[in-house]
């Protein structure tokens, strides 16, 4: 098989019947006909329908090592500087159909398979770690083209930092309750998996810090698989109007617990349990922090992209620029998407090989994402500045086409845009900026890697800076 199209996609997703609950009821028929995922699935629809588009070919995909088929450009394993620019590029592209909206598009979970195989080094020779399991899985993720959800987070139940999971005998945060001759069995939840219910896989794997062998492992299973539940949370796309609801509509991904209530996982499927040790060296010296961050990076460039030309149709359309204040603020979204470009430019420049695989600098991948959890939201603020009263003199679609429409289309011209093309850009930056799904969106970039205090103190811990003290020390504190 090759890279796939969007209706393969579809047709796959909609085949699977997984369990999945939202708003108390259960999704039966196809999960792509239902109102909370129909328009999140048409846009993920479309990226692989890019994959096929003859002008993007040598972008989007490419010619697999294992059997001379195209296949999607996200399973590349980069090793050279070229690699990681095709990349870059790819991601890219995909983002620029969403603005960037679409944080778990399927490039970011193939971007995560991708790393687990470049650090299966760290497994060899492990106890409990199936290197191997590995890279099968992946050659076969690659040839099928498959898409996957991921979750790590255990719930907010307590967040002490001394508080043990399930200490009070209750299985809560998932952890292993059996291990027999056909794999491992997983009991309880985890969050958050984005997009869950409307992938073919879920890849399950633990946080860094555990205590207890039995919430150690790493898996994937499909998103079908028995006793697998997907409870998501309230959908924000409440019109399906792309006129009334431009993003929502469109990017709402939707955000689900996972429960585990006695998951048989494979043995085939297993890649490591019951391994603390290999948790960590996971997290702290495997590949997953520099290529899941540049891709992160990649489609945050594409979203300040994506921001700066709203804020600039704003300022066009009611003739605001001529104001000091608001160049002032064109101009901090310019610094904004310059300095996220830059940070995206040092780390391919400064990439190195590792094991064999071409790795992107880290250090301006974590400047990066200490940077960017606090621009967003400035950014999202500027629209609202932008906009003032306009962000809610916003009449919907069905007003324009009512007995008051000569009122609004009077009322609410602009300069340059008759009053309905005013209303959809002003409703694009309120969908970005104020919605439930805007408001959303500024969540997610601000946690997008975990807690903005908890990435600083890991660049303060982990940034060289010996050779710059030597320096001070040597230059200017010595007589």
């Amino acid at each position: 098989m090759a890279a796939i199209n969007g209706s393969e996609y579809i047709k796959r997703i909609d085949s699977l019947n997984s369990e999945v609950w939202i708003e108390g009821e259960q999704v039966r028929g196809k999960i792509s006909e239902h109102p909370a995922f129909k328009g999140i699935m048409k846009s993920q629809s479309t990226l692989y329908d890019l994959q096929h588009k003859k002008s993007l070919k040598d972008i989007m995909t490419f010619v697999s090592p294992g059997t001379g088929n195209r296949i999607g450009t996200s399973f590349l394993l980069p090793r050279t500087k070229t690699d990681l620019k095709q990349r870059r590029l790819m991601i890219q592209e995909w983002a620029k159909t969403n603005a960037g909206m679409m944080g778990r598009s399927p490039d970011y979970m193939n971007t995560v398979l991708v790393s687990l195989v470049a650090s299966i080094d760290l497994l060899k020779e492990r106890e409990n770690c199936f290197p191997e399991h590995i890279l099968k899985f992946y050659e076969k993720a690659r040839e099928q083209d498959w898409s996957f959800t991921h979750t790590f987070i255990d719930p907010q139940v307590n967040r002490s930092p001394f508080h043990i999971p399930n200490g009070d005998g209750e299985i809560i945060a998932a952890k292993i309750v059996d291990r027999n001759q056909d794999g491992i069995v997983i009991k309880g939840a985890k969050l958050l998996a984005t997009q869950g219910g409307i992938t073919d896989e879920i890849l399950v794997y633990s946080s860094a810090g555990l205590i207890d062998n039995a919430y150690s492992y790493s898996f994937s299973i499909p998103s079908n698989t028995k006793g697998l539940r997907f409870l998501c949370r309230q959908p924000f796309n409440h019109r399906e109007s792309s006129f009334d609801s431009p993003l929502g509509s469109r990017f709402e991904e939707s955000d689900a617990i996972v429960v585990f209530d006695d998951v048989l996982v494979p043995w085939e499927r297993v890649f490591h349990y019951d391994n603390i040790e290999v948790t960590d060296t996971l997290s702290k010296k495997g590949a997953y922090t520099q290529l899941a961050l540049h891709q992160v990076v990649s489609r945050q460039v594409i979203k300040v992209e994506y921001i700066l030309g709203v804020a600039q149709l704003m300022v066009d359309t009611i003739n605001t620029g001529g104001y000091p204040h608001i160049r002032e603020k064109i101009a901090e979204i310019i610094v904004a998407l310059e300095t996220m470009r830059a940070f995206l430019v040092a780390s391919e420049a400064g990439a190195a090989v590792h094991n064999g695989f071409m790795l992107p600098d880290l250090n301006p991948l974590r400047a990066a994402i200490s940077t960017f959890p606090r621009l967003y939201p400035r950014l999202t603020e500027i629209l609202q500045l932008l906009g003032a009263s306009g962000m809610v003199s916003i009449p919907t679609e069905k007003d324009f086409s009512s007995e008051i429409k000569e009122d609004l289309n009077l009322f609410l011209q602009s300069k340059t845009k008759n009053a309905k093309d005013r209303v959809r850009l002003f409703r694009l930056a309120w969908d970005t900026s104020m919605s439930e799904f805007g408001s959303r969106q500024t969540l997610y970039e601000r946690y997008f890697f975990g807690d903005p205090i908890r990435l600083a103190s890991t660049l303060y811990q982990m940034y060289d800076r010996d050779a710059y003290v030597k320096r001070v020390e040597n230059q200017f504190l010595k007589e």
